[in-house]
C-alpha cells in the first residue's frame, strides 16, 4: 500500500467524523449524520480492519443495520486498498460503481484562477449561499433558482477550519458590494496532512469554460498553500479524470461506491 493511499484512507475515515458518529459493525464503520449535518453519510471498510475479506453476508448484515439505524444503504472504500468489497456487494444486489480515484503531483504548478472569476471565500463571505445553490444547480443539471440554501453549518465547519470553499463567479472584480453571479464551485476538507476536494459543479449556462478545472486548481493551491501534502479527489468517470488531469492530478487508484436496494 503506498504512502498516498495510506493517506486518503485515513482521510476518509476522519473526514465525516466532525459532521457524523462512527458506529463499528462488522467489518465496517457506519458513520450517522448528527443533526446538523447537511447531508447524510455511509459505511467504510474499518481502518486497519486486518484486510478480512469481506462477503455478501457482510453487506446484507451491514444493510439490516443500516435499516435499524435509519440511515441511507451506502457503501464507500478504496478499491485497492480493500478489493473484495466490490464483489461482495454486487453478490448482495447493491448497485456498484468504480470510479478513477486521482492525486495532485508533487511537481504540479497550480494557482489561483482568479483570472477565470475563480476565489476562495472566508466564513462571513455573503456569496456563500449563492456559491453552493450553484453547486447543487450545477449537480443537478439546472441554473440555479431563487431559492438559497441555508449555509450557517458551512459557516461553521468554514470557520473551524475543516471545510474549504471556493466560488466561480461572473463579474469577480467589480466595484464594492457587488457580488456578481454564481456560476459555480467547490470544496475541500482538510484534516491533517490530507485533504478531499468534493463538490466541483458548474452549472450548465457557464460549461466548456474551463471553469471545473479552474475550481480544481484553486481549491488544490489553497490547500498546498497551507501544507496539506496529499490533495485528491474522485472523479465520476475517464473523461472527467482527464479534466483534473491536465491541472496535475495523476491517477493513484481506484475509488468504490455502492448504493444497496430499497
Amino acid at each position: 500500500m503506498t504512502t498516498t493511499l495510506t493517506r486518503i484512507e485515513a482521510h476518509y475515515d476522519s473526514s465525516p467524523r466532525a459532521s457524523a458518529d462512527a458506529e463499528a459493525h462488522g467489518p465496517f464503520t457506519v458513520f450517522v449524520a448528527r443533526p446538523e449535518s447537511r447531508w447524510p453519510y455511509y459505511a467504510r471498510p474499518r481502518l486497519g480492519g486486518g484486510g478480512r475479506p469481506v462477503d455478501a453476508f457482510d453487506v446484507e448484515d451491514l444493510a439490516a443495520y443500516q435499516d435499524e439505524l435509519g440511515v441511507p444503504r451506502a457503501l464507500e472504500w478504496v478499491h485497492d486498498i480493500s478489493p473484495t468489497v466490490a464483489d461482495a456487494a454486487r453478490a448482495a444486489g447493491w448497485e456498484v460503481d468504480l470510479c478513477p480515484l486521482l492525486a495532485l503531483s508533487h511537481d504540479a504548478v497550480v494557482a489561483p484562477r482568479e483570472d477565470l472569476g475563480v476565489t476562495m471565500l472566508a466564513a462571513d463571505d455573503a456569496r456563500l449561499a449563492l456559491v453552493l445553490a450553484a453547486v447543487n444547480a450545477g449537480f443537478g443539471g439546472v441554473e440555479p433558482g431563487p431559492e438559497l440554501p441555508d449555509v450557517s453549518r458551512d459557516r461553521q465547519t468554514i470557520e473551524a477550519g475543516q471545510t474549504r470553499v471556493a466560488g466561480a463567479f461572473t463579474g469577480l472584480g467589480q466595484a464594492a458590494g457587488a457580488l456578481g453571479v454564481a456560476l459555480g464551485g467547490g470544496s475541500h476538507f482538510p484534516r491533517g496532512t490530507a485533504t478531499e476536494l468534493v463538490g466541483i459543479a458548474v452549472i450548465p449556462s457557464a460549461r466548456r469554460r474551463g471553469l471545473g478545472a479552474a475550481i480544481a486548481q484553486t481549491l488544490a493551491a489553497d490547500a498546498r498553500a497551507a501544507g496539506v501534502e496529499t490533495i485528491f479527489l474522485s472523479a465520476a468517470d475517464d473523461a472527467v479524470a482527464r479534466v483534473y488531469e491536465r491541472v496535475g492530478f495523476v491517477r493513484v487508484g481506484t475509488a468504490g461506491m455502492a448504493t444497496g436496494p430499497a
